[in-house]
């Protein structure tokens, strides 16, 4: 499972602020597959701001982590939240371009992990496997996902909320 997504608010004030993050949940750990996705992920943030790739690693590292369980949902990847101007040196522009950069990282990473593992074979054992991972991130999503939450919590559209959970 590979989740991304990117979002600018801006309010009524005018303040805003970009926020987003992409991060990988495979069903198996493959460690050349994590190093390659976290290189992307690194040589994306680092054209923007030399301290983006860790500062932003870190904090998927903790926000994705279930915390009743001891473990992490995946292999993580980077998250940001009320991403603005104060303290980085960069322009309202330049953030708009590194958000674009981490939402357009997210199609060739996950092709070319597919294309690495397509031929690959997949039986009961696996898809009983899988269906134990799907079940760890739907429990992340539900108990812990901020924005899952916030949208449970203020009425939203069900369907949309929980369009991101994996298939049964």
């Amino acid at each position: 499972i590979i989740h991304m997504n990117v979002r600018y608010f801006e309010m009524g004030n005018g303040h805003w602020w970009f926020g987003g993050g992409i991060d990988l949940t495979p069903h198996y750990v493959v460690p050349a597959d994590a190093r390659y996705f976290h290189r992307a992920l690194k040589g994306v943030c680092d054209v923007y701001h030399p301290d983006f790739y860790q500062e932003f690693r870190q904090w998927a590292d903790d926000y994705f982590y279930l915390k009743h369980r001891q473990e992490t949902r995946g292999i993580g990847g980077i998250f940001f939240d009320r991403l603005h101007t104060e303290g980085r040196g960069l322009s309202k522009e330049a953030l708009f371009e590194y958000v674009l950069a981490v939402g357009n990282t997210f199609a060739p990473t996950y092709i070319e992990r597919l294309n690495r593992h397509k031929e690959e074979p997949y039986g009961e054992r696996e898809l009983q496997w899988q269906g134990l991972r799907r079940g760890r991130y739907v429990e992340f999503n539900l108990v812990w996902d901020k924005g899952t939450k916030f949208g449970l919590d203020t009425d939203g559209r069900t369907e949309s909320i929980l369009m991101s959970l994996p298939p049964v």
